[in-house]
């Protein structure tokens, strides 16, 4: 496990995920041209209040190489 530092609605949080899903943001982030923090800013605002941040990470990593 692995924690990244991110800006969520202008508060410090950091989220602990496997280094395979960090390596996946960061592809993403690069195949997109934005940052893994933006993305984490999509995620975060599109989860539903009862599902953990990291784990709605992993769900969408795996729905966009699914697409």
């Amino acid at each position: 496990m692995k924690k990244i530092s991110v800006s969520l609605s202008g508060h410090q949080t950091s989220i602990s995920l496997e280094s395979e899903f960090i390596d996946a943001l960061h592809e993403i982030a690069e195949i997109r041209a934005t940052s893994v923090a933006k993305i984490i800013n999509e995620i975060d605002s599109a989860r539903k209040l009862k599902t953990n941040l990291s784990s709605a990470i992993r769900v969408w990593i795996l729905n966009y190489f699914h697409q």
